[in-house]
């Protein structure tokens, strides 16, 4: 990808690169310059206008090597910040695609941590890392061809006899910050774990007095995070003490060879001088080594993380092209044979599951807890895939849809809905964006939240906090109702989304909903409910057990029938007497 990326832009990175030429050039000008001006003070031939012009020279010189540092950054930085974006943009939208068995694998904290550490050390090895590279490779040839070429080729073999002890150094600190730097980028990820479960679960922490155990495992997470990140940076310190023996050594050998080569007058004082200065612009490309390699093996670990989550191939495949004949409002909802099995389970959560569900009709699903009721919207969502069986929307197998079109017919409330960090209003209107403030109130009343909402600190303005942290069970529930409704999907999905309100609440917003119904008769209904009152009124209620249907009809007829239903209908109703009292 980074080869892709780099010819994608080749623009900037050639600008960068002919940049980084010009300050190459001007930097090995600048001491053999500064050599011809010593060995002309030695002679007594420069001096005066003469003199100033050449200094005039070495100082325009270093500004406009300074001009041409800040402008390959520029276009360099620009180039590597759009890999980063882009980066984030393919993992989100990968992860976004991916189903809930692919997260039962993942670890949150891990993946935030790709987002975040690991592509930034993807994108300072397409950056910095590369054009340091050219900088410093480029140096260090035109500095070597000066000190070898234009000054003495055995004065300049003298002073390269340590640099194959500094290569053979290199080799040996790259290894050993490979493995540090993947280790520094898991221990963050660990860390980032705790902290997202910590913040997700404090409520749960303080309620069992976990609060303490739980800083002391953030401070050992984060103890070793901060080990392993020292471990990396002290191999990657590890370059330069190799860097400043080698010049050390290399600058010896420089002077010692070089005195005698000047008491022999075989070169001038000048061009001594202009060899001491090319050594010490060695500095650099050394350096530069170290820290490409450095930022290269920290990249190089952070794409062996992240390559396998961009790849990964969909736990559920998205490749349907077909389209509901006629209006897709009128579809009918079937299952046929619909069986599932979760991975290592030992039975079926459905097993044989028929039903129909015309357009306009509401179908009521109860049974235990446990017996295939929220497996089954997980099925009709296509979270997962049944074993068995088929479902078709409007005789088309929901595997031949796409997933975008599929989910945009459904209207789901889940179990546990989901508030994110926005005002109630936005988290209504995030079925339709272009909703109105009046739609979003007459939502709102038809999920009886809307005297809730009106007396928040701000009403429809006041943000929910994470997760919808400073709501109610109950008010976070009907704000997901009030969500679904106002969506324009054809069918509404309630899983169990009845459980956190009273009674009464339930009775106002199943009279809703029965309103609704009214002004729009294309729309189907889907009540899972353990609340025998939330499926009085549908046209057919579905009793479930172990995964198998063991009663079907409306609310009279299981009643006469006897069975679960009638038994768990008289159950709860003498439940509700006992606590209206």
């Amino acid at each position: 990808m980074l080869a892709a990326f780099v010819r994608e832009h080749w623009r900037a990175y050639a600008s960068a690169a002919a940049m980084l030429s010009c300050i190459a050039a001007l930097t090995v000008w600048i001491p053999r310059q500064v050599g011809h001006v010593v060995d002309a003070l030695v002679a007594g031939g420069l001096e005066g206008p003469a003199l100033i012009e050449q200094l005039a020279l070495l100082v325009a010189a270093g500004l406009v090597i300074y001009l041409l540092r800040v402008g390959w950054r520029l276009m360099l930085f620009k180039a590597a910040y759009q890999l980063g974006a882009r980066l984030r943009t393919r993992l989100f939208a990968r992860l976004a695609l991916q189903g809930p068995a692919y997260f039962q694998q993942q670890r949150t904290g891990d993946l935030m941590a790709l987002a975040t550490n690991d592509i930034d050390a993807v994108e300072q090895a397409a950056g910095e890392a590369m054009l340091a590279g050219f900088d410093g490779t480029q140096t260090l040839v035109l500095v070597l061809a000066m000190m070898t070429l234009a000054i003495d080729w055995r004065l300049g073999l003298a002073a390269l006899v340590p640099f194959p002890l500094m290569a053979l150094a290199f080799w040996w600190i790259s290894k050993h910050l490979h493995q540090a730097a993947q280790d520094s980028l898991s221990r963050f990820g660990d860390l980032n774990q705790q902290v997202q479960e910590s913040l997700a679960g404090v409520r749960t922490l303080r309620a069992l007095g976990l609060v303490g155990r739980s800083e002391r495992r953030f401070a050992e997470l984060a103890g070793n995070a901060a080990e392993a990140a020292f471990r990396s940076q002290r191999w990657e310190a590890a370059y330069e003490p190799a860097v400043g023996m080698t010049l050390g050594a290399a600058t010896a050998i420089a002077l010692a060879v070089g005195g005698w080569l000047v008491a022999q007058r075989e070169i001038s004082i000048g061009q001594l001088t202009a060899f001491t200065m090319y050594l010490g612009q060695l500095i650099w490309p050394m350096f530069a080594a170290g820290w490409v390699l450095a930022l290269l093996e920290r990249g190089r670990a952070a794409w062996a993380r992240l390559a396998p989550v961009l790849d990964a191939p969909l736990t559920l495949a998205d490749e349907g092209r077909a389209a509901l004949a006629g209006s897709a409002a009128h579809a009918e909802l079937r299952a046929e044979g619909l069986t599932f099995t979760f991975p290592g389970a030992r039975r079926p959560a459905l097993e044989g599951l028929d039903l129909t569900l015309r357009p306009g009709r509401t179908l009521g699903i109860v049974g235990a807890t446990g017996a295939g009721k929220s497996t089954f919207v997980r099925l009709l969502l296509r979270q997962a895939e049944p074993d068995a069986g088929r479902l078709l929307l409007g005789g088309v197998p929901l595997p031949e849809l796409p997933l975008a079109a599929l989910r945009a017919h459904i209207a789901w409330v889940p179990q546990e809905p989901f508030l994110f960090s926005a005002s109630v209003a936005e988290n209504i209107a995030l079925a339709r964006p272009s909703a109105t403030p009046a739609d979003v109130e007459a939502a709102a009343r038809l999920a009886a939240v809307h005297d809730d909402i009106a007396r928040l600190p701000k009403g429809y303005a006041t943000e929910v906090g994470e997760r919808g942290v400073t709501l109610s069970g109950g008010q976070r529930q009907r704000v997901a109702i009030a969500r679904a409704l106002l969506s324009d999907a054809p069918l509404l999905v309630l899983d169990d989304a009845l459980s956190a309100v009273d009674t009464g609440t339930e009775t106002a917003i199943l009279e809703h909903l029965r309103e609704l119904r009214a002004a729009r008769p294309d729309r189907s209904v889907i009540v899972i409910a353990h609340r025998l009152s939330a499926v009085m009124d549908a046209d057919e209620v579905i009793v479930l057990k172990q995964g198998h249907v063991i009663e079907r009809g409306t609310h009279a007829e299981l009643l006469h029938l006897g069975g679960w239903y009638a038994v768990q209908w008289r159950y709860q109703q003498i439940e509700a007497s006992l606590e209206a009292e």
